[in-house]
């Protein structure tokens, strides 16, 4: 199960994409350079249970991470990870 992105200067997503379509996402916008604002996280439900959503989340620090910036989850899936999860604060926003 690969995680793949798509960046734009606006918007971006983490999916997981399988026979023609898309089985899971983690959309966002930037806000500026210095962060994004993940707005949207769906997981189809042949995926459901299988922790396909913290994956995306998990590759979405990754990528903070490695830019050097913040993430601000709107998304109330992305939230409640950050909520539970002090491991991931540093990107928080």
């Amino acid at each position: 199960m690969d995680i793949e992105h798509l960046d734009s200067p606006t918007k971006g997503a983490f999916f997981i994409f399988e026979n023609e379509q898309r089985l899971a996402e983690m959309e966002y916008t930037w806000a500026g350079d210095d962060k994004f604002i993940i707005e949207h996280t769906m997981v189809s439900d042949e995926l459901k249970g299988q922790g396909v959503g913290r994956k995306l989340l998990d590759r979405a620090v990754a990528f903070a991470r490695d830019k050097k910036i913040k993430i601000m989850p709107l998304c109330p899936f992305a939230k409640s990870v950050f909520d539970k999860d002090p491991s991931i604060a540093d990107v928080l926003y």
